[in-house]
């Protein structure tokens, strides 16, 4: 079940929110108005999430270098690296 606080709340209840996202790893949705305004969450947190994206992005740019056949086996590339060495 996601934390949801209202925007007073990042006020009057930092430390509460910041042992919560330190705590559980999760990140505490804000409202405002009663609305979905922000999402607050560790340094830690965020740095796994980009992290993961950017693997993701590594990962497609693999997989579309293997569709547009610009890739070549790994015994072949490992060879001219020996030869260069």
């Amino acid at each position: 079940m996601p934390a949801i606080r209202p925007s007073s709340d990042l006020r009057n209840k930092y430390t509460e929110i910041s042992e919560f996202c330190h705590k559980y790893n999760e990140p505490v949705y804000i409202t405002k108005n009663g609305q979905g305004d922000l999402a607050v969450m560790s340094i830690e947190t965020y740095e796994k999430l980009v992290g993961k994206f950017e693997l993701y992005k590594l990962l497609d740019e693999g997989a579309d270098a293997m569709r547009k056949k610009k890739v070549r086996p790994f015994k072949e590339a490992l060879s001219d690296i020996e030869k260069d060495l």
